[in-house]
């Protein structure tokens, strides 16, 4: 997965609870540390910042995974017109893309790690 190389796969395996322990991915980014907290009632969700309470070195090494994962795409050129991080990229501050690109892996690896598997690149459309 891009973003994701052999030191980070090794900590997550190692640091990261049993993906049982989660019933979903979003869980797992919350355990981390990067899903948005929740301050919903009747119904509406209403979501704030990160919390970065959760497991620091992980969180730490997704998001230097996702802000390579950008300049890599950069120097290529830049990501590829119409995609999610594109988009992400047009209009808001690359930190910020960098933190829910980490957050969306973190998701990706929870999906890979419950269900076992092997990351598929995407086809391009």
């Amino acid at each position: 997965m891009p973003g994701i190389g052999p030191v980070t796969a090794v900590s997550i395996a190692v640091l990261a609870a049993p993906p049982e322990m989660f019933s979903k991915g979003r869980d797992f980014a919350a355990w981390i540390g990067l899903a948005p907290r929740q301050h919903s009632t009747g119904g509406k969700t209403r979501l704030g910042k990160i919390s970065k309470m959760g497991q620091r070195d992980l969180r730490r090494l997704l998001i230097i995974g996702a802000m390579s994962a950008i300049q890599a795409a950069q120097k290529r050129g830049g990501a590829p017109d119409g995609s999610w991080l594109a988009r992400m990229l047009a209009r808001k501050p690359k930190m910020l893309v960098a933190v829910a690109l980490a957050n969306k892996m973190a998701r990706m690896a929870w999906a890979i790690m419950a269900h076992g598997g092997v990351y598929e690149t995407p086809a391009n459309a």
